[in-house]
């Protein structure tokens, strides 16, 4: 036996069309009512039900969550700073000690927790009672 002398044992079996009436009753294969039983249904995007749902009020606007500041402790700070150098975002940055949030720079508030042993220069931080308290001493 050869490739070409090969027979099918059954003829291909056609798709079924449904929807066109005939033997499959009123339905035509479709089940009942519904947007998938209509003629030329689309199914609606998620994103249409949420632009829905958004309010038509005037000056209606989103909260906006605000970022906590990046806690940074003095005893910390003492290990890394010399005597007179200056302490800020930026320089906390590329000292490892603070990481940007979405591609931005943090604010940053100085924590009490530690001795101020060392006189430092502090730029655009924020400070707690206790940080400042001590700072303020030396």
């Amino acid at each position: 036996m050869q490739l070409h002398e090969l027979k099918k044992e059954y003829k291909d079996k056609k798709a079924k069309r449904i929807g066109r009436g005939g033997k499959r009753g009123t339905y035509s294969g479709k089940g009942q009512k519904g947007q998938k039983s209509r003629a030329g249904h689309k199914i609606r995007p998620a994103i249409r039900d949420f632009i829905i749902k958004l309010p038509k009020k005037r000056g209606f606007k989103f909260k906006v969550i605000k970022v906590q500041p990046v806690a940074v402790n003095l005893d910390i700070i003492a290990k890394f700073y010399k005597t007179g150098e200056i302490v800020s975002p930026n320089s906390l940055l590329k000292k490892g000690l603070i990481k940007k949030y979405k591609g931005n720079l943090p604010k940053v508030k100085i924590l009490g927790s530690g001795e101020v042993i060392k006189k430092l220069i502090f730029q655009n931080c924020l400070f707690s009672k206790e940080a400042q308290r001590k700072i303020a001493k030396k």
